[in-house]
Parts: structure tokens; C-alpha cells; sequence
């Protein structure tokens, strides 16, 4: 299974940390958060990887090059006018085959094991969704907990339990955007379409989910990944 990470956003809401460094490339514990996600989909067994850019993308090029210092190979796309996520997708398709991809968006942290969604879909999309955080407590999309189906929740006929926030990890099928121009698109309006089909599942992960949107959830972070280490670090000290 291919990947497709998303890392073409201008992280407007970094302030002064954006101005000369684009989002993915800002340090986590040690490292830009983009390393933790190549390596995290290396060690989840996932081998091809493509990157769309756009704001000073060329440094997201020339940090990645070939990906083999992940034992990846990347491949990156380039946006001279973001395209939203949709877009940056189906500008990309062509990278990405005809065969499911799973989707991940840079600007979030998880310990959601990527392994897991290694998995062949039955429909045209397959969503993480999360507990609403502070910032978004209305949440994105409603999960069906019978049947595994994600719904609009603004769809009163589908009688859907509470909202859930889409975590930016999803495996999406290219039959998802067939018959969909090139251009400037958001992909919310997409997966709606196919939630009124009902060819949208999910699943509901209650683990470790930052969206990192702002300086003080970047720190947030990287006191998470700092707490990992130490914890691992202890537990390998205590079974010697």
C-alpha cells in the first residue's frame, strides 16, 4: 500500500515559526515532526511514499530527497497554489496507482499503529476518527456503531449517534475521486458524497491524537514523545 502525506499547508496559526521553515519541518523533540512520521510508516512496514509541497516546499525536497535514509522511497508533488487536500490528492493519483492508499495528514501526532490500516476497503473510504478536542468540540462526522458506517452528521435521516473528529489518517480508495477536475478542492465535500452512498467506513481510536496546530500543541507533542521514550527507556532498564 502506497502513502500519501500531506504537507502542503501554510501552518498560518504557527505565527512567527512558519515565516522561513514550513510546518513539517518544525522541530519535535529533537527531530521535524515529518522524521516521525517517515519513521513511523518505515517501522509500520509501508515502503512507498508520496509528499505533496507548496509553501517553501523546496525545503521539504531537499530534507527528504529519495527517502532512503527512512529505507523509503518518496517521491514529492509540488503545489504552486495549494490545492486542499482533495486537490493535492488528485494532483498526485498518478503516483499513487489504482490500489487503496492510506492518506496521512503531517500536522498531527498520533500513536495510532499505522499497521493496522494495511487493509483492503470495502468502499471508498476508511476513516480514523477521534475524540472532539477543545478546539473542535462539534466534531466532523458521525460513526454508526452498528454497521461501521461514517455519515454526515447533518444527514437527519441517517439517525446518527454524536460527532467524531477525523484524525487525518484514512485509507482512501482513487475510485473516491472519479470523474473529479483537477483544481483547488477540499476533501470533506468529497467523503460526503460517498457517506450519502454509504461507502464511507470508520473507526473510533481513543489513543494518543494531537492535532498540531499551534505553537503550544507542538510543545504539547513534544512533551508526549519525550514521556514515550522515557517510559520505554524504564521499561527496557527494568527487565534487564
Amino acid at each position: 500500500m502506497k502513502v500519501m502525506l500531506l504537507a502542503a499547508g501554510r501552518g498560518e496559526r504557527m505565527g512567527a515559526l512558519t515565516e522561513t521553515c514550513p510546518k513539517p519541518l518544525l522541530e519535535v523533540a529533537g527531530k521535524p515532526l515529518l522524521s516521525h512520521h517517515l519513521e513511523r510508516l518505515g517501522a509500520a512496514g509501508f515502503t512507498d511514499v508520496v509528499i505533496n509541497t507548496s509553501y517553501l516546499g523546496d525545503q521539504i525536497r531537499e530534507y527528504v530527497g529519495d527517502g532512503s535514509r527512512w529505507q523509503l522511497r518518496v517521491q514529492c508533488t509540488h503545489e504552486p497554489e495549494r490545492l486542499e487536500t482533495a486537490g493535492g490528492i488528485i494532483n498526485a493519483l498518478p503516483l499513487l496507482g489504482s490500489a487503496p492508499f492510506l492518506v496521512v495528514n503531517s500536522d498531527v501526532w498520533t500513536d495510532y499503529p499505522l499497521e493496522n490500516l494495511k487493509q483492503d476497503i470495502t468502499g471508498l473510504a476508511h476513516l480514523v476518527l477521534v475524540d472532539n478536542p477543545p478546539h473542535n468540540p462539534g466534531g466532523d462526522f458521525a460513526l454508526e456503531a452498528a454497521s461501521g458506517k461514517v455519515r454526515d452528521p447533518d444527514d437527519q435521516a441517517a439517525g446518527t449517534s454524536d460527532s467524531l473528529t477525523f484524525s487525518g489518517l484514512s485509507v482512501l480508495s482513487p475510485r473516491l475521486f472519479a470523474g473529479a477536475e483537477p483544481g483547488r478542492r477540499a476533501l470533506a465535500p468529497v467523503l460526503k458524497q460517498a457517506m450519502a452512498k454509504g461507502r464511507v467506513t470508520g473507526e473510533h481510536y481513543q489513543g494518543q491524537w494531537v492535532d498540531v496546530g499551534t505553537p503550544e500543541r507542538l510543545e504539547a507533542v513534544a512533551t508526549l514523545i519525550r514521556n514515550r521514550a522515557e517510559n520505554s527507556q524504564h521499561r527496557s532498564q527494568s527487565c534487564r
